[in-house]
């Protein structure tokens, strides 16, 4: 769980920050565009790890359905936030594809610190 923990505090510090110098709507916008990022590699992690200590067979399987689950989750959460919410396009999608990037490089460094430890 620590790893979610870390996602969680690296997401909300970097948005806290970024909500100090931009207006309240931007902000908001800066912190959706986080949270579809964040939900998506906090469950990713807590599904992968699980997996991988009960059994790792099954983790390649796992991890392609839970790609093609991204695929629709991340489609549905984009049209809702931009034509529903009405939230502005280029705050939002610079904010989720910065978050989105991020996230993941952090997933996958903790990803790899899980394989290792096997190895070992």
């Amino acid at each position: 769980m620590k790893p979610v923990a870390a996602l969680a505090a690296a997401g909300g510090a970097s948005w806290f920050v970024a909500a100090l110098v931009v207006d309240q709507r931007t902000g908001i916008e800066i912190l959706f565009g986080m949270l579809g990022p964040l939900a998506a590699t906090s469950a990713t992690w807590v599904i992968a790890e699980r997996i991988y200590r009960q059994r790792v067979e099954a983790l390649t399987t796992v991890m392609a359905t839970a790609f093609v689950a991204k695929i629709v989750f991340f489609g549905a959460y984009l049209a809702i936030m931009i034509l529903l919410l009405r939230f502005r396009p280029v705050p939002f999608v610079v904010s989720f594809t910065s978050y989105f990037i991020g996230l993941y490089l952090m997933e996958a460094l903790y990803l790899r610190r899980l394989f290792s430890e096997r190895s070992r």
